[in-house]
């Protein structure tokens, strides 16, 4: 009896026109003291509004559940997208009810104010969607669902204790990375910003003839099949194919600088991913190196059917750590783990020359027997800084020494440039478009 009562009392809740009536019995009160002839006017509004208590009551509770409420959620969320999700409730009671929905989201996302109200009739069932934008890789507990629901005469709200408590993994940015792919298979990758890169040499193979899309090349209309079909055709080539295409990871502390929320190593990462994806739509073999103060996770390079899975994986747990990158260890990998010239992806970040000048041997002999593309990060906030227009004498100081570090940045890609490695100096949000433009060029300029 008592376990009965407490469940009662707990998920018991006055609404507002209950609190109203109560204010109003009392105002009736005060006045019939000053009025003696409004005596018994308060007690039978009193008793109205117990008895309109009693009936509401009854209303929400003559019966057991008339309420379920589920969560509809993918079975793993995408690290820096907007991931929908869904509450599908139903109202089985036989009348129209108006609720109010508490999800208990993960406390990464510190929100407090997710609460949604909707109305339902007798019968009637909705699905109420809603977008969550993760920052972080790593495991999202999500707890119940809250249900509070009024009657018509919406004096009281009874509370539904629904669902149950789950765990979504957050995995990197597997959103963005089909994103890319239909783009791809559909070639219809210039609509993000990735050029269209004229091939040289003479090496592609003829592989078929097929329909012409939008962004094909008009110098490979075949006109003859263009005849034999009615629709406009054109040639097919292949590029050169099982190449190696690494992405090496820096996970030190270099990498743990934000930006709009994620952290530059998840932005390296989820660039990572897309381009491992695409190399091998391209049928290159995609492989991953991951390195901080020690050697991390080495996936050699493959292009099976499982090989996407073996990166996502791997990549869902790397984590920054806080010490400098160890280039000797990096550099015996890449000689005992790439045993034919690959594409290597170096993924880093260099705030100053003395910085980049430690790393700068093992770089050289890295680039002696492999393409050796480093990418690195403007600081986007030096940029805004620099980009402000200065009113005083401090206000000049703040830009000026902004423009020297973003000018030194340009100096670090000028240098490597000089000893025959490619560089890319983007900001974060251009990071993968940059990134598969770079890959796309160097299959077309046939260098690896």
């Amino acid at each position: 009896m008592k376990t009965l009562f407490d469940k009662f009392y707990r998920n018991l809740f006055l609404g507002k026109r209950l609190f109203f009536g109560l204010g109003c019995s009392v105002v009736l009160f005060l006045l019939a003291f000053f009025f003696p002839w409004l005596s018994d006017i308060p007690y039978l509004f009193l008793i109205c509004l117990i008895v309109l208590l009693a009936i509401d009551l009854g209303l929400l509770y003559r019966s057991g559940d008339n309420i379920f409420a589920q969560r509809s959620a993918p079975e793993r969320l995408s690290n820096g997208d907007e991931n929908e999700l869904g509450i599908y409730i139903e109202n089985s009671y036989p009348f129209a009810v108006d609720i109010g929905i508490i999800d208990e989201i993960p406390f990464q996302f510190q929100k407090r104010d997710l609460w949604f109200e909707t109305h339902l009739k007798a019968g009637q069932h909705k699905i109420i969607s809603y977008f969550l934008r993760p920052t972080k890789r790593g495991e999202y507990h999500f707890g119940i669902i809250r249900v509070y629901v009024q009657s018509p005469l919406a004096l009281i709200r009874r509370r539904y204790n629904l669902g149950q408590a789950e765990m979504l993994p957050v995995y990197p940015s597997f959103l963005q990375m089909r994103k890319y792919e239909l783009m791809a298979i559909s070639n219809r990758l210039s609509e993000f910003g990735i050029k269209r890169i004229r091939r040289l040499g003479n090496s592609l193979e003829f592989e078929q003839i097929k329909n012409y899309v939008s962004g094909d090349d008009y110098r490979t209309v075949n006109w003859k099949a263009t005849a034999r079909h009615g629709n406009l055709m054109v040639n097919s080539f292949t590029d050169e194919r099982s190449q190696q295409v690494y992405c090496v990871i820096d996970k030190s502390r270099a990498m743990k600088m934000p930006f709009e929320g994620l952290s530059l190593l998840d932005y390296a990462i989820n660039a990572s991913l897309v381009l491992s994806n695409i190399a091998l739509l391209k049928d290159d073999k995609a492989g991953l190196i991951t390195v901080s103060e020690t050697l991390g996770a080495v996936i050699q390079a493959d292009r099976k059917a499982v090989q996407l899975n073996r990166i996502l994986e791997v990549l869902y747990r790397e984590k920054t750590r806080y010490l400098e990158i160890n280039m000797e260890a990096l550099y015996s990998v890449v000689r005992s783990t790439l045993k034919q010239r690959s594409l290597v992806v170096l993924f880093t970040n260099y705030e100053s020359m003395p910085a980049m000048h430690r790393q700068l041997p093992y770089l050289k002999k890295i680039a002696r027997f492999h393409l050796l593309l480093v990418v690195f990060f403007e600081n986007t906030e030096l940029r805004q800084l620099a980009d402000e227009p200065a009113t005083d004498v401090e206000g000049i100081y703040i830009k000026t020494v902004a423009e020297k570090f973003i000018y030194e940045k340009r100096l670090i890609a000028k240098e490597l440039n000089r000893y025959g490695i490619q560089t890319i100096l983007t900001n974060p949000q251009n990071l993968t478009v940059n990134v598969i433009n770079s890959y796309l060029e160097i299959k077309a300029r046939q260098r690896i």
